[in-house]
């Protein structure tokens, strides 16, 4: 379950990053088009970060090894429905 933990650590590191994003944009600081840039990025890496996180406690879930579970490319993991 540490890894979890790490899983979740950077999941809650990404929604900050998010938020200055967005506190930046609002700030005048960036533009909208890197805003947008740097939050598709965000976004992709949450949604492999999320799915990372079903696959390991599915497999404990289920009496396997949670370690065997992999970051599957964004492309396959973007395509899921919530």
């Amino acid at each position: 379950m540490e890894q979890d933990q790490r899983i979740l650590a950077r999941i809650t590191e990404m929604v900050e990053n998010e938020r200055e994003l967005r506190a930046s944009l609002s700030a005048g600081e960036i533009d909208g088009t890197t805003e947008r840039q740097r939050l598709g990025e965000l976004e992709r890496e949450l949604d492999q970060c999320w799915d990372l996180l079903r696959q390991r406690r599915a497999k404990a879930e289920y009496g396997e090894n949670p370690d065997q579970a992999a970051v599957r490319p964004s492309s396959q993991v973007e395509g899921y429905l919530e």
